[in-house]
């Protein structure tokens, strides 16, 4: 049985049709969120599917804001990546 193009479901949404969050504190928020309720085992196989599916936009959108903010801190510490130290 088909489902009715015009009705949205919440795994519908996670998948795809929500924006990506604007802030990388947002994005991993959400992410965490979809691994706690795909671990759960209670989310039904499309649901499942959904979820990995928005899961990993989410993980490309953290990798690549990190990735972004690594280069700056290259540029900051003239091409050399300094261990963090934490004062």
């Amino acid at each position: 049985m088909a489902r009715s193009p015009s009705k949205k479901t919440d795994a519908d949404l996670d998948a795809g049709a929500l924006p990506l969050p604007e802030r990388y504190e947002d994005a991993l928020a959400e992410l965490e969120g979809l691994v706690a309720r795909m671990e759960s085992g209670a989310l039904p196989l499309e649901q499942l599917l959904d979820s990995y599916r928005r899961g990993a936009q989410l993980l490309g959108l953290c990798r690549s804001r990190l990735d972004a903010i690594e280069a700056q801190v290259k540029v900051l510490e003239d091409g050399q990546l300094k261990p963090w130290s934490e004062a």
